[in-house]
Parts: structure tokens; sequence; C-alpha cells
């Protein structure tokens, strides 16, 4: 008799949720120009086209910045946890194979890095190592480490320090160079000269500013997280009454944590404590938003049939998350790079961009799922991870 191989199914709603999260994050891209902040002078535009695009940046940002990353993030764990489970059951340790794969990740976004400097790829084939040394911790241990990397312990230790020496200088990267370079280069440059400065400069610029900005503990920390959702099953419909409390939580948090965002530079005058305070609670800020945007999607997926239909129009766009956000970048930089097309638009119009970049490879998806399990450089990776 055949021993049934036991594995996971997958789960619609989390490629729901992937779909959701690369969605916005092409949105939040385009009005950026792909991390190249160049626009033309909107002097003498209408004053409705500048409501537009100050309603776009800001609501853009208030909706998605700092939170459709974090989903992602989130999500990345969540899939390890899912690959790791599926070898556990079959005997197998799928440690050091996904310390391969994650190899494998740092290829793939160098190559994503030659054409776009805010790509993430890299830094999560640096960080993930993380879920390789945690994953056999028990939850307490696990659930106690997210919420040492939620609460940034740099920034903590950088604010007592200040309080209790006045005179202390918290240790600055001076990435200004790096950016500098990479803007240069963005305005003038071919591709190949393009490729050198995004390969190092650009990364280098990519990483401080992850670093300065709080990324680098909280996307340890939301990876963790993915893989104790993971772990205790969080996304199947039977946890929704656990997911009501969360949003119940994170919504009376966000309000006075993003409230208290503005005061702290009115209050606070010592820069010192001001700055690390200042990133420090907004990463709690948009870390409570993502949960509300998190379990506000499981309760309509879960409960309403017509919300479930809508969002079950990202699932092609989710299972190829990975060919999406590479490809994205690679098609922004032929569009706004000085070795592309050099596009000079308002940000309006940029959105549009963004829409269309979008609806193009919606259409891609629905036609390749249709024939395929697995997108292209989801194919490729998985694939290389077996050899």
């Amino acid at each position: 008799m055949t021993e049934t191989i036991k594995r996971h199914k997958r789960v619609d709603v989390a490629d729901a949720l992937r779909g959701f999260s690369v969605l916005a994050i092409i949105l939040l891209h385009s009005i950026e120009h792909f991390n190249f902040y160049s626009f033309p002078d909107t002097a003498g535009q209408s004053q409705w086209l500048n409501f537009t695009d100050k309603a776009i940046w800001d609501g853009l940002f208030f909706m998605f910045g700092g939170k459709a990353y974090a989903i992602f993030a989130m999500l990345f764990g969540f899939s390890f946890f899912i690959q790791h489970d599926n070898q556990r059951m079959r005997g197998n340790d799928f440690r050091l194979r996904f310390c391969w794969r994650l190899l494998l990740l740092f290829l793939i976004g160098n190559i994503n890095a030659c054409f776009f400097t805010g790509e993430i790829l890299v830094m999560y084939s640096l960080i993930g190592f993380v879920l390789v040394l945690t994953c056999r911790l028990s939850n307490r241990w696990l659930i106690a480490l997210i919420t040492i990397c939620l609460l940034q312990p740099v920034f903590i230790y950088q604010i007592m320090r200040v309080l209790i020496s006045p005179e202390y200088e918290p240790l600055q990267i001076n990435d200004a160079p790096y950016w500098a370079a990479a803007f240069n280069v963005q305005s003038t440059g071919t591709f190949i000269e393009t490729v050198k400065v995004n390969l190092w400069e650009g990364q280098l610029a990519s990483l401080a500013w992850a670093w300065e900005h709080g990324r680098i503990f909280q996307t340890a920390g939301l990876f963790m997280l993915g893989m104790l959702i993971g772990r205790e099953g969080w996304l199947l419909k039977d946890k929704l009454p656990a997911w009501g409390k969360v949003f119940a939580i994170a919504t009376i948090s966000f309000f006075p944590l993003h409230g208290l965002i503005p005061m702290i530079s009115e209050f606070i005058s010592n820069t010192n404590i001001a700055t690390p305070l200042s990133i420090l609670v907004s990463s709690l800020a948009n870390f409570c938003f993502m949960l509300m945007i998190v379990s506000g999607i499981l309760f309509g997926f879960y409960r309403s049939e017509s919300v479930r239909k809508a969002l079950s129009l990202l699932i092609p766009y989710g299972k190829l998350s990975m060919t999406n956000y590479v490809t994205q970048g690679i098609i922004g930089a032929a569009l706004f790079y000085h070795w592309g097309l050099y596009l000079r638009l308002g940000i309006t119009a940029s959105e549009l961009v963004g829409i269309a970049i979008f609806l193009v490879q919606y259409w891609f998806c629905r036609i390749w799922t249709g024939r395929h399990n697995h997108g292209p450089l989801e194919y490729i990776w998985k694939r290389a991870t077996w050899i």
C-alpha cells in the first residue's frame, strides 16, 4: 500500500494577502519613480492637479507606507514554516536547505538591484537566517524575541544612553554619498553605469536606510511572527475570533501612536532622543495598522462571499509575488531612469503608470496560473533549492 505524503495545503488567503501587498508596493514605488525622486516643476499646473498629487501621495503612504512591506515580510516567515513543516512531516530537516535557498535569494535580489536601488530581497536573504536559528524554539521564546525585535532595541538603547549621558552621540551611518551617487546615475547614467552604482552604492544606501529606520529588527520580528502564525494556523477560518481581538487591540493602539508621532519633534528638542523615538513610535504604529489590514482582509475573505470573490481575484497575482515584485522594478527603472524612457511625470500621472503596470502583470498572471502551478521566478527558485 502506498503511504500518503503529508503536506500543508496551499492557503488561498495567504496568496490574496501577497497579491494585496505587492499591488500596494507597485502603487507606492510608482509615485516614488522607483527611488528616483525627480519630478517636473508643478508651478504651472492646475490647482486641481496639485490637489490630486498631494491626495495620492499622502493617502497612499498613510494606507500602505510601511504596511505593505510588513505584510510581505510576515508572509515570508509564513512560507518558511510551510516549507519547513512539510519536510519535517516527511522526516527531513529543511534548515540547511533553507540556507541554500537564502543564498539563491541573495543572487536573485542582486539581479533585481541592478535595476532598482530600493529592492528588499537582499535584505530578506540576510535576515532570513533568523528563521533557521529560531524555528525549533517554543512559542514562548518566539513571542519574546518577536516583541524584542518589534520594540527596536537599538533605538531604546540610544534613548536610554542619551537620557543617562546627554553628551552621548548615537552612531549614525553617513549614507548621503551613496544616495547622491545613485541619484546621479539615475539622472544621467547609461544602463551599465546604473548597474555598477546600483550593485554597490545603491545596495549600501538601501541597507543603511533600512538600519537607520528600524527595518532590520522589524523585519526579523515579522519573519518570526509569520512563522508563528503558520505554526498556530492563524490564517485558517477557525482563528477568526482571535483575529477579532487582534483587530481591536491594534485599532486601540494605532490612533494614540499615530497621534504621538508629530508631537515628538514638537515637544522634544534633543534630536538624539526625538529621532530614534519617532522611528520607534512610527514603526509600532505601522505594525498596528498592518494588523488591522490583515485582520480586515481575513474577516472579509472568510465571512463575506462577495468580498471573498473580490479578494480571490488577487490570488493569481499573489502566487507570482516574486516574479511581479522583480519585474515591476525592471519595468519601472526602464520607464523613469535616464537609461530608459526617462519619463518626467507628476505624481498623478505616475500613479496611472503604476496601475497600468499592475494591469499588465495581472493579465500575465491570469494566463500563467491557468497553465502552471508556479510563477517563472518562483519555479526557478524552487528547482534550484533542490539542486
